[in-house]
Protein backbone atom coordinates (compact mmCIF):
# COMPACT_ATOMS: atom_id res chain seq x y z
CA UNK A 1 0.00 0.00 0.00
CA UNK A 2 1.01 3.68 -0.49
CA UNK A 3 -0.01 7.24 -0.08
CA UNK A 4 -1.10 8.33 -3.78
CA UNK A 5 1.19 10.67 -5.36
CA UNK A 6 0.62 14.52 -5.13
CA UNK A 7 0.21 16.31 -8.57
CA UNK A 8 3.55 17.38 -8.80
CA UNK A 9 4.76 14.58 -8.11
CA UNK A 10 3.13 12.58 -10.93
CA UNK A 11 4.03 14.64 -13.26
CA UNK A 12 7.52 14.59 -12.28
CA UNK A 13 7.35 10.18 -12.20
CA UNK A 14 6.12 10.62 -15.60
CA UNK A 15 8.78 12.83 -17.70
CA UNK A 16 11.16 11.30 -15.60
CA UNK A 17 10.61 8.19 -16.74
CA UNK A 18 10.32 9.97 -20.59
CA UNK A 19 6.45 10.31 -20.92
CA UNK A 20 5.14 13.23 -22.94
CA UNK A 21 2.72 14.69 -20.76
CA UNK A 22 -0.09 17.19 -21.58
CA UNK A 23 -2.19 18.42 -18.85
CA UNK A 24 -5.46 19.52 -19.51
CA UNK A 25 -7.80 22.26 -18.00
CA UNK A 26 -7.86 21.95 -13.97
CA UNK A 27 -7.11 18.20 -13.91
CA UNK A 28 -5.09 19.05 -10.91
CA UNK A 29 -7.94 19.55 -8.80
CA UNK A 30 -10.33 17.76 -11.17
CA UNK A 31 -11.50 14.09 -9.26
CA UNK A 32 -14.49 12.33 -7.67
CA UNK A 33 -12.92 12.43 -3.94
CA UNK A 34 -16.34 13.90 -2.75
CA UNK A 35 -17.63 10.33 -3.67
CA UNK A 36 -15.16 8.20 -1.64
CA UNK A 37 -11.78 7.42 -0.19
CA UNK A 38 -8.35 8.23 -2.42
CA UNK A 39 -5.95 5.59 -1.21
CA UNK A 40 -3.99 4.10 -0.32
CA UNK A 41 -3.20 2.68 -3.94
CA UNK A 42 -1.82 -0.73 -4.77
CA UNK A 43 -1.33 -0.30 -8.29
CA UNK A 44 -2.26 0.76 -11.95
CA UNK A 45 -5.05 -0.61 -14.26
CA UNK A 46 -5.10 -0.37 -17.61
CA UNK A 47 -8.08 0.60 -20.11
CA UNK A 48 -9.07 1.13 -23.51
CA UNK A 49 -11.93 3.53 -24.49
CA UNK A 50 -13.61 2.37 -27.41
CA UNK A 51 -13.39 5.65 -28.73
CA UNK A 52 -11.24 6.84 -32.05
CA UNK A 53 -9.53 10.04 -32.33
CA UNK A 54 -7.74 12.50 -29.57
CA UNK A 55 -9.88 15.28 -28.63
CA UNK A 56 -13.23 13.47 -28.62
CA UNK A 57 -11.32 10.49 -26.20
CA UNK A 58 -9.85 13.15 -23.67
CA UNK A 59 -12.92 15.48 -23.59
CA UNK A 60 -15.03 12.32 -22.78
CA UNK A 61 -12.52 11.23 -19.83
CA UNK A 62 -12.37 14.41 -18.06
CA UNK A 63 -16.06 15.26 -18.71
CA UNK A 64 -17.44 11.78 -18.41
CA UNK A 65 -21.28 11.64 -19.01
CA UNK A 66 -25.00 11.54 -17.48
CA UNK A 67 -24.69 7.85 -15.99
CA UNK A 68 -20.59 8.23 -15.08
CA UNK A 69 -19.34 11.55 -14.50
CA UNK A 70 -16.00 12.39 -15.24
CA UNK A 71 -12.80 11.90 -14.62
CA UNK A 72 -12.94 8.28 -16.00
CA UNK A 73 -9.35 7.73 -15.74
CA UNK A 74 -6.25 9.68 -14.48
CA UNK A 75 -4.42 9.94 -17.86
CA UNK A 76 -5.48 9.31 -21.68
CA UNK A 77 -3.01 7.68 -23.88
CA UNK A 78 -3.65 8.55 -27.12
CA UNK A 79 -2.05 6.40 -30.90
CA UNK A 80 1.39 8.46 -30.63
CA UNK A 81 1.97 8.05 -27.33
CA UNK A 82 1.57 11.45 -25.64
CA UNK A 83 -0.67 11.18 -22.30
CA UNK A 84 -3.09 13.97 -21.46
CA UNK A 85 -3.76 13.91 -17.75
CA UNK A 86 -7.45 14.29 -17.05
CA UNK A 87 -7.99 13.73 -13.30
CA UNK A 88 -6.02 13.87 -9.63
CA UNK A 89 -7.74 11.76 -6.95
CA UNK A 90 -10.47 9.38 -7.19
CA UNK A 91 -11.76 8.70 -10.48
CA UNK A 92 -14.22 6.43 -11.95
CA UNK A 93 -12.58 3.97 -14.13
CA UNK A 94 -12.35 0.11 -12.55
CA UNK A 95 -15.15 0.23 -10.13
CA UNK A 96 -15.93 -2.71 -8.01
CA UNK A 97 -13.62 -5.82 -8.09
CA UNK A 98 -12.37 -8.92 -7.05
CA UNK A 99 -10.87 -8.57 -3.67
CA UNK A 100 -8.81 -12.03 -3.99
CA UNK A 101 -6.84 -9.55 -7.10
CA UNK A 102 -6.39 -6.95 -5.42
CA UNK A 103 -4.88 -9.65 -2.65
CA UNK A 104 -2.48 -10.61 -5.78
CA UNK A 105 -1.81 -7.20 -6.95
CA UNK A 106 -0.55 -6.34 -3.09
CA UNK A 107 1.21 -9.42 -3.15
CA UNK A 108 2.91 -9.18 -6.40
CA UNK A 109 1.51 -12.78 -7.29
CA UNK A 110 0.09 -14.92 -10.14
CA UNK A 111 -3.42 -13.05 -10.78
CA UNK A 112 -6.49 -15.40 -9.83
CA UNK A 113 -9.48 -15.12 -12.00
CA UNK A 114 -11.67 -12.42 -11.02
CA UNK A 115 -15.44 -14.11 -9.91
CA UNK A 116 -16.68 -10.92 -6.89
CA UNK A 117 -16.72 -7.85 -7.15
CA UNK A 118 -16.28 -6.92 -3.57
CA UNK A 119 -13.98 -4.31 -3.53
CA UNK A 120 -13.79 -0.42 -4.67
CA UNK A 121 -11.44 -0.29 -7.35
CA UNK A 122 -11.38 3.48 -7.71
CA UNK A 123 -9.90 4.19 -4.57
CA UNK A 124 -7.03 1.59 -4.94
CA UNK A 125 -5.46 1.72 -8.41
CA UNK A 126 -4.43 4.73 -10.75
CA UNK A 127 -6.09 4.17 -14.42
CA UNK A 128 -5.13 5.33 -17.87
CA UNK A 129 -7.58 4.82 -20.73
CA UNK A 130 -5.83 4.15 -23.93
CA UNK A 131 -7.22 5.67 -27.62
CA UNK A 132 -8.77 2.49 -29.18
CA UNK A 133 -11.63 0.94 -30.44
CA UNK A 134 -11.59 -2.38 -28.56
CA UNK A 135 -12.77 -4.53 -31.49
CA UNK A 136 -9.52 -6.82 -31.83
CA UNK A 137 -8.47 -4.62 -35.63
CA UNK A 138 -7.86 -1.12 -34.32
CA UNK A 139 -3.96 -1.26 -34.05
CA UNK A 140 -1.97 -0.26 -31.64
CA UNK A 141 0.72 1.89 -32.72
CA UNK A 142 4.58 0.78 -30.70
CA UNK A 143 4.58 4.93 -29.62
CA UNK A 144 1.44 4.13 -27.78
CA UNK A 145 2.34 0.71 -26.22
CA UNK A 146 5.75 2.32 -25.26
CA UNK A 147 3.91 5.08 -23.65
CA UNK A 148 1.82 2.22 -21.55
CA UNK A 149 4.99 0.53 -20.90
CA UNK A 150 6.78 4.21 -19.52
CA UNK A 151 3.61 5.31 -17.28
CA UNK A 152 3.30 2.40 -15.54
CA UNK A 153 6.74 1.61 -14.83
CA UNK A 154 7.17 5.34 -14.01
CA UNK A 155 4.57 4.94 -11.32
CA UNK A 156 5.80 1.25 -10.27
CA UNK A 157 9.09 3.19 -9.38
CA UNK A 158 7.80 6.06 -7.35
CA UNK A 159 5.68 3.56 -5.64
CA UNK A 160 8.71 1.04 -5.48
CA UNK A 161 6.19 -1.67 -6.79
CA UNK A 162 7.40 -4.14 -9.56
CA UNK A 163 5.44 -4.76 -12.76
CA UNK A 164 2.83 -7.32 -11.04
CA UNK A 165 1.10 -3.83 -9.84
CA UNK A 166 -0.10 -3.41 -13.31
CA UNK A 167 -3.12 -5.14 -14.74
CA UNK A 168 -6.03 -4.71 -17.07
CA UNK A 169 -9.63 -3.81 -16.28
CA UNK A 170 -10.62 -7.55 -17.36
CA UNK A 171 -7.97 -8.69 -15.08
CA UNK A 172 -9.76 -7.19 -12.32
CA UNK A 173 -13.70 -7.84 -12.70
CA UNK A 174 -15.11 -10.69 -15.16
CA UNK A 175 -17.75 -7.65 -16.48
CA UNK A 176 -14.99 -5.99 -18.46
CA UNK A 177 -12.93 -7.13 -21.85
CA UNK A 178 -10.02 -4.13 -21.78
CA UNK A 179 -7.68 -4.06 -23.11
CA UNK A 180 -8.42 -6.08 -26.14
CA UNK A 181 -5.32 -6.00 -28.67
CA UNK A 182 -2.17 -6.83 -26.65
CA UNK A 183 -1.24 -9.47 -23.72
CA UNK A 184 -1.07 -7.78 -20.44
CA UNK A 185 1.31 -10.49 -19.50
CA UNK A 186 3.56 -9.77 -22.40
CA UNK A 187 3.05 -5.46 -21.39
CA UNK A 188 4.21 -6.86 -17.44
CA UNK A 189 6.74 -8.06 -19.30
CA UNK A 190 8.21 -5.10 -20.90
CA UNK A 191 7.77 -2.83 -17.67
CA UNK A 192 9.48 -5.25 -15.88
CA UNK A 193 12.25 -5.33 -18.09
CA UNK A 194 12.60 -1.33 -17.80
CA UNK A 195 12.19 -1.15 -14.05
CA UNK A 196 15.42 -3.44 -14.07
CA UNK A 197 17.38 -0.22 -15.11
CA UNK A 198 17.13 3.59 -14.72
CA UNK A 199 14.68 5.21 -16.38
CA UNK A 200 15.87 6.18 -19.93
CA UNK A 201 14.55 9.16 -22.24
CA UNK A 202 13.39 8.48 -25.11
CA UNK A 203 14.90 7.27 -28.31
CA UNK A 204 16.34 10.34 -30.28
CA UNK A 205 14.77 9.83 -33.71
CA UNK A 206 17.33 8.73 -36.77
CA UNK A 207 18.23 11.82 -38.68
CA UNK A 208 17.21 11.63 -41.85
CA UNK A 209 19.75 11.34 -45.28
CA UNK A 210 19.04 14.76 -47.04
CA UNK A 211 16.17 13.37 -48.89
CA UNK A 212 13.86 13.69 -45.99
CA UNK A 213 13.00 10.74 -44.52
CA UNK A 214 14.82 8.36 -42.32
CA UNK A 215 14.67 4.47 -41.68
CA UNK A 216 12.06 2.24 -39.84
CA UNK A 217 11.71 -1.31 -38.67
CA UNK A 218 8.84 -2.65 -38.45
CA UNK A 219 7.73 -4.14 -35.21
CA UNK A 220 5.62 -7.41 -34.35
CA UNK A 221 1.90 -6.04 -33.89
CA UNK A 222 2.86 -2.73 -36.58
CA UNK A 223 -0.05 -1.48 -39.03
CA UNK A 224 0.86 0.91 -41.68
CA UNK A 225 -2.04 3.14 -40.05
CA UNK A 226 -0.10 3.23 -36.91
CA UNK A 227 3.13 3.70 -38.32
CA UNK A 228 1.83 6.49 -40.10
CA UNK A 229 0.00 8.07 -36.87
CA UNK A 230 3.40 7.80 -35.11
CA UNK A 231 5.27 9.84 -37.72
CA UNK A 232 3.27 12.44 -38.31
CA UNK A 233 2.57 11.58 -41.97
CA UNK A 234 -0.74 9.29 -43.52
CA UNK A 235 -0.88 5.72 -45.25
CA UNK A 236 -1.00 6.56 -48.90
CA UNK A 237 2.51 8.82 -48.45
CA UNK A 238 4.07 5.53 -47.36
CA UNK A 239 2.78 3.15 -49.65
CA UNK A 240 4.30 5.74 -52.48
CA UNK A 241 7.94 6.73 -50.16
CA UNK A 242 8.07 2.48 -49.93
CA UNK A 243 6.53 0.89 -53.77
CA UNK A 244 3.89 -1.09 -51.00
CA UNK A 245 1.89 -3.21 -53.19
CA UNK A 246 0.00 -4.10 -50.21
CA UNK A 247 -0.75 -1.85 -47.34
CA UNK A 248 -1.90 -4.38 -45.46
CA UNK A 249 0.79 -6.56 -45.15
CA UNK A 250 4.11 -6.15 -43.67
CA UNK A 251 6.72 -8.47 -41.80
CA UNK A 252 8.63 -8.04 -38.80
CA UNK A 253 11.84 -6.75 -39.49
CA UNK A 254 10.84 -5.09 -42.65
CA UNK A 255 12.58 -1.83 -43.55
CA UNK A 256 10.76 1.32 -44.36
CA UNK A 257 11.37 5.11 -45.77
CA UNK A 258 9.38 7.33 -43.12
CA UNK A 259 9.18 10.78 -42.74
CA UNK A 260 12.43 12.22 -40.84
CA UNK A 261 11.56 13.97 -37.85
CA UNK A 262 11.54 17.68 -38.31
CA UNK A 263 12.26 17.62 -41.46
CA UNK A 264 9.10 17.19 -43.45
CA UNK A 265 6.75 19.26 -42.49
CA UNK A 266 4.76 21.76 -44.50
CA UNK A 267 5.92 25.73 -43.41
CA UNK A 268 3.42 28.00 -42.35
CA UNK A 269 1.81 29.27 -45.64
CA UNK A 270 1.13 32.68 -44.60
CA UNK A 271 -2.59 33.48 -43.00
CA UNK A 272 -3.32 35.21 -46.68
CA UNK A 273 -2.75 31.86 -48.25
CA UNK A 274 -6.18 30.31 -46.49
CA UNK A 275 -8.06 33.75 -47.23
CA UNK A 276 -7.71 33.04 -50.95
CA UNK A 277 -9.47 29.86 -50.52
CA UNK A 278 -6.81 28.12 -52.23
CA UNK A 279 -7.15 24.36 -53.97
CA UNK A 280 -3.96 22.75 -52.86
CA UNK A 281 -2.60 19.57 -51.52
CA UNK A 282 -1.49 21.51 -48.91
CA UNK A 283 -5.13 22.03 -47.55
CA UNK A 284 -5.49 18.00 -47.88
CA UNK A 285 -2.53 17.15 -45.56
CA UNK A 286 -3.54 19.48 -43.20
CA UNK A 287 -7.19 18.17 -43.03
CA UNK A 288 -5.87 14.71 -42.56
CA UNK A 289 -3.68 15.54 -39.61
CA UNK A 290 -7.22 17.22 -38.48
CA UNK A 291 -8.77 14.32 -38.44
CA UNK A 292 -5.82 12.88 -36.69
CA UNK A 293 -6.29 15.05 -33.79
CA UNK A 294 -9.94 14.14 -33.21
CA UNK A 295 -10.58 17.58 -34.52
CA UNK A 296 -12.80 17.15 -37.48
CA UNK A 297 -16.46 19.06 -38.77
CA UNK A 298 -16.15 17.31 -41.85
CA UNK A 299 -18.82 16.10 -43.75
CA UNK A 300 -16.90 14.17 -46.20
CA UNK A 301 -13.28 14.57 -46.81
CA UNK A 302 -11.24 16.49 -46.28
CA UNK A 303 -10.46 17.65 -49.69
CA UNK A 304 -8.15 20.25 -51.47
CA UNK A 305 -10.78 23.23 -52.19
CA UNK A 306 -10.55 25.10 -48.63
CA UNK A 307 -13.86 25.73 -47.06
CA UNK A 308 -16.27 26.45 -44.20
CA UNK A 309 -15.41 22.38 -42.93
CA UNK A 310 -11.20 23.18 -42.97
CA UNK A 311 -11.74 26.44 -41.49
CA UNK A 312 -13.96 25.07 -38.27
CA UNK A 313 -12.23 21.71 -38.26
CA UNK A 314 -8.87 24.23 -37.22
CA UNK A 315 -10.81 26.23 -34.97
CA UNK A 316 -11.42 23.09 -32.99
CA UNK A 317 -7.68 22.55 -33.36
CA UNK A 318 -6.51 25.96 -32.26
CA UNK A 319 -9.38 25.22 -28.65
CA UNK A 320 -7.54 21.98 -28.14
CA UNK A 321 -4.27 24.00 -27.77
CA UNK A 322 -5.71 26.35 -25.44
CA UNK A 323 -6.99 29.49 -27.85
CA UNK A 324 -10.24 31.00 -27.35
CA UNK A 325 -11.92 34.00 -28.53
CA UNK A 326 -10.67 35.72 -32.02
CA UNK A 327 -7.53 33.74 -31.67
CA UNK A 328 -9.54 30.32 -32.02
CA UNK A 329 -11.69 31.84 -34.97
CA UNK A 330 -9.70 28.93 -37.78
CA UNK A 331 -7.94 31.18 -39.57
CA UNK A 332 -4.21 29.00 -39.29
CA UNK A 333 -1.61 30.98 -37.41
CA UNK A 334 2.10 30.42 -37.52
CA UNK A 335 2.19 28.72 -33.87
CA UNK A 336 -0.97 26.73 -34.14
CA UNK A 337 0.13 25.28 -37.64
CA UNK A 338 3.58 24.58 -36.11
CA UNK A 339 2.14 22.61 -33.45
CA UNK A 340 0.13 20.77 -36.18
CA UNK A 341 3.07 18.94 -38.03
CA UNK A 342 1.26 18.63 -41.40
CA UNK A 343 3.42 16.52 -43.60
CA UNK A 344 4.66 17.95 -46.74
CA UNK A 345 2.58 17.23 -49.97
CA UNK A 346 4.84 17.43 -52.32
Amino acid sequence: MATPLTADQFVAALRAEGVNVVEVGGWREHNRNHKGAWGPVNGVIIHHTVTSGTQGSVDLCYEGYDELPGPLCHGVIDKAGTVHLVGNGRTNHAGSGDSDVLGAVVAESALPRPTSMDVDGNARFYGFECINLGDGDDPWPAAQLEAIERVSAALCRAHDWGSGSVIGHKEWTDTKIDPVGFSMDGMRGKIAGRLGSAPAKPTTPTKGDGSGTQPYTVQPGDTLTGIAESHATDVPRLVTLNGLKDPDVLHPGQKLKVPAAGNDYEPFPGADFFKGEPDSPVVTAMGRRLVAEGCSAYGEGPGSRWTDADRNSYAKWQRKLGFSGSDADGWPGRNSWDALKVPRSS
